[in-house]
């Protein structure tokens, strides 16, 4: 998992809602830190914070009180209705011995046999919640798509990931890739042109005997025309 520090100014309370907003005008992000011995009431930059929110990917962040530092993880951010700003952000202290629970983003690796052959891919789960220490803790999980055929799936049980626990259900389909109208299976069109070759080969095989059987009865019939003409 990737970490980032961030500068951090604590808040002797949780202040009044004209505290607060006066507080995001100076480009400050209220937050608390809860998971320790106490809650945390401070604020962080709202342009430093934007190297966590703006990313898919899964960070430590080192919050940096200047006479110390707490490693913790975001678990909520509430975002202003119509700007889209942070308003206020949730995070959890961490620690190296204690397993943590947290999403981490997908990444999709490959090229799909059923993608090619003209099906379409369903990204079905983007994200998927583990179970481990913040230092087991991947920044993605990778799943390998290039075998994955039209029709079939990949599911959450059939991920692994050392040292890492899935939380999600293990029947919980990750990706699976679907049929479409242009579609083609490569094993079923290989079997169709193997029988296709079989039944071109009997037809021509069954078509000599049947010119031969043709040529005798001609002869037959010459034979008995000329009989008749002698008599």
């Amino acid at each position: 998992m990737k970490s980032v520090e961030i500068k951090a100014s604590l808040r002797e309370d949780a202040g009044s809602k004209s505290q607060l907003n006066n507080l995001r005008k100076e480009g400050q992000v209220p937050a608390v830190i809860y998971g320790g011995k106490e809650n945390l009431n401070f604020s962080v930059n709202e342009v430093e914070f934007s190297k966590v929110i703006y990313t898919p990917d899964v960070h430590l962040v080192n919050l940096n009180f200047g006479d110390k530092t707490i490693n913790a993880v975001v678990r909520e951010v509430q975002f202003h209705p119509v700007t889209d700003a942070p308003i206020h952000i949730d995070f959890m202290e961490v620690f190296e011995d204690k397993p943590i629970i947290i999403g981490v983003p997908v990444k999709f690796v490959g090229k799909s046999i059923g993608v090619l052959n003209g099906g379409k891919r369903r990204e079905k789960l983007r994200k998927l919640i583990v179970k481990a220490l913040p230092k087991d803790v991947p920044s993605e999980i990778e799943v390998d798509i290039s075998k994955l055929r039209i029709g079939f799936g990949i599911k959450v049980e059939e991920i692994n990931v050392e040292n890492v626990e899935f939380m999600d259900h293990p029947k919980a389909v990750v990706v699976a890739v679907k049929t479409s109208r242009m579609a083609v299976d490569e094993e079923l069109e290989d079997e169709e042109g193997e029988e296709g070759e079989e039944g071109e080969g009997t037809a021509e095989g069954d078509a000599p005997k049947a010119e031969e059987g043709s040529e005798a009865k001609a002869e037959e019939g010459s034979e008995a025309k000329a009989e008749a003409t002698a008599e």
